[in-house]
């Protein structure tokens, strides 16, 4: 009988230790994509920029970490639009991030769709954006407009070439995990939609009175990227397998 009990009591701790796997809680990472502005040009342009990030994974779906991001977000047209208004943004990011994927909430098997879309996760946070902004500040005379002596001065439009925002970033997004040789979780390829509301006007430089023009709706900016996370440091225990 002694044999038996402890035969079970084997058995059943293997069982519980076969269900758990062991992951790196560091991670650091870079990648690049898109960025396309919503600001207050009728034209919303695509521009390049990159990041670099580390997070500190509490379990390998909860994480939080700081990113920075540097690259151009572009709007406007000075031939087509109606302003003749144009900006290219030279700009640098910094946010803290916290993100929880799928695999913290479902209950996924390997081989099916679940285990497919464990990485899947949302995330949100704080920052701030230096905008360094190169535009077209005056709008050229109308020629159909009659001569006049002296010549009508140009609109000058009124905002800030450089500037400091509050930046509050929405990510949706996805990432795949690979293996080292001890099945510890190394590398993650990562999908990423983020989308940034910034307080303030200097996104595109333009910061013309509602009174005179609508400028009524925060500037908003979106990143599409790609990019590889490298996972090292001190190991975690979590209570299902990951691969």
């Amino acid at each position: 009988m002694k044999t038996i009990f402890t035969a079970c009591l084997s058995l059943l701790f293997f069982i519980n230790a076969a269900a758990q796997s062991n992951f790196y809680k560091i991670s650091i990472g870079g990648g690049f994509g898109l960025t396309q502005s919503f600001a207050d040009l009728r034209k919303h342009s695509f521009g390049m920029a990159g990041y670099g990030l580390a997070d500190y994974y509490f379990t390998p779906f909860i994480s939080a970490g700081i990113e920075g991001q540097m690259g151009q977000i572009n709007g406007g047209d000075k031939k087509n639009d109606p302003y003749h208004r144009e900006f290219i943004n030279s700009y640098k990011a910094f946010t803290f991030n916290g993100k929880l994927a799928l695999g913290a909430l479902i209950d996924y098997r390997k081989g099916e769709f679940t285990d497919a879309i464990k990485g899947l996760y949302v995330g949100t946070g704080f920052g701030v954006i230096m905008n360094d902004v190169n535009r077209v500040r005056e709008e050229p005379i109308d020629p159909d407009l009659p001569v006049t002596d002296p010549p009508a001065p140009k609109k000058i439009w009124p905002g800030k070439e450089k500037s400091t925002n509050l930046l509050f970033p929405l990510n949706v997004g996805i990432n795949f995990y690979f293996p080292d040789r001890s099945g510890y979780t190394r590398y993650i390829l990562n999908f990423n939609y983020q989308s940034n509301l910034t307080i303030g006007e200097g996104l595109d430089g333009y910061d013309e009175s509602s009174r005179t023009f609508k400028n009524s709706k925060p500037d908003v900016y979106n990143y599409f990227s790609v990019g590889l996370r490298y996972q090292f440091g001190s190991v975690g225990l979590f209570h299902k397998t990951i691969f």
